[in-house]
């Protein structure tokens, strides 16, 4: 799969998860599981460049003696969520033009 595009899907992916409820990372990766494998080095990166675009906000809660960081999705991360549906539907269409064209082949 392209890297652009994996990238994109995981991002989106940790969006929808937040739009459940909030999070934190362990829980992530485990809600990911059926659908893609996410390891801590990637997740991170994409928590922080989520936050960084202001779809995230994070806060911390005591949990067994120490401090989790959970996340929350933003109006803005669900917006985006929006947006990635609008654009799918725009990339299915040429899927399907381009799939067409191969079929006939």
């Amino acid at each position: 799969m392209d890297a652009q595009l994996k990238r994109g899907l995981l991002d989106i992916c940790v969006l929808s998860i937040l739009q459940r409820g909030d999070s934190y990372g362990y829980q992530i990766i485990k809600d990911t599981a059926p659908l893609l494998e996410l390891t801590e080095s990637t997740l991170y990166p994409i928590l922080r460049r989520l936050e960084q675009a202001n779809y995230v906000s994070e806060y911390a809660i005591e949990h067994n003696s120490r401090l989790r960081k959970y996340y929350h999705i933003t109006a803005e991360g669900v917006a985006r969520i929006g947006e990635f549906l609008q654009e799918w539907q725009d990339i299915m269409r040429v899927y399907q033009y381009i799939k067409e064209g191969y079929d006939h082949e």
